[in-house]
């Protein structure tokens, strides 16, 4: 697996999208495939040298579920199961860099084959027990830089314009986001479809 560690630390706490109400009972559940190595420590390097402060706490990703409530566990780890017995491993090409600029400071490679793949599961894994409006369209990528200046924003999508790796998709990582702030790894789940 892609992560050295069971707990990720975030800046910030869980944000909710839109006006939905959260019941205080709710945890926060964020879903990802990880980056395996050696490429996660290759961009975790390229992502420390823009000047970003999380390169160090934040293994490479991408994101299926981001900050999400979820006010049954059970429920949702029955729900993730069952979408993750139906997807078939799947590959990958993370494929040149591109900004979300002006909408948010983020530097991130694009994801070139797979795209359609974790489209189909976000859409997937985003409902029942974890519907949840989402303040921004789903966009499946690995960020590389997040607010850096403008110049280490820049830096970022000029050396990273030709970069490619592939990968095999066969899990991902379902966490809960804890009072303390951290990000916990709760569970891997195999794509067995």
């Amino acid at each position: 697996m892609g992560y050295t560690n069971s707990t990720v630390q975030t800046s910030s706490g869980a944000a909710s999208g839109g006006d939905q109400r959260v019941p205080e009972s709710a945890c926060w559940v964020g879903i990802v495939i990880p980056v395996p190595e050696p490429i996660a420590s290759e961009l975790r390097r390229a992502r420390a040298s823009f000047g970003d402060p999380m390169a160090s706490v934040i293994p490479a990703h991408i994101t299926l579920v981001t900050t999400t409530p979820a006010s049954d566990w059970p429920s949702a780890l029955q729900h993730v199961r069952q979408v993750t017995a139906e997807q078939a491993p799947f590959k990958v090409t993370l494929r040149g860099a591109a900004s979300f600029r002006p909408v948010t400071p983020v530097v991130y490679l694009q994801v070139a084959d797979g795209f359609d793949e974790c489209s189909r599961l976000h859409q997937q894994l985003q409902s029942g027990p974890l519907d949840h409006q989402m303040p921004y369209p789903y966009h499946p990528h690995v960020t590389v830089a997040h607010d850096v200046s403008e110049a280490s924003m820049d830096d970022a999508v000029s050396t990273l314009r030709d970069y490619e790796a592939s990968f095999t998709v066969g899990h991902i990582g379902v966490f809960e986001h804890d009072p303390q702030g951290l990000w916990v790894l709760r569970e891997e789940m195999v794509l067995r479809g």
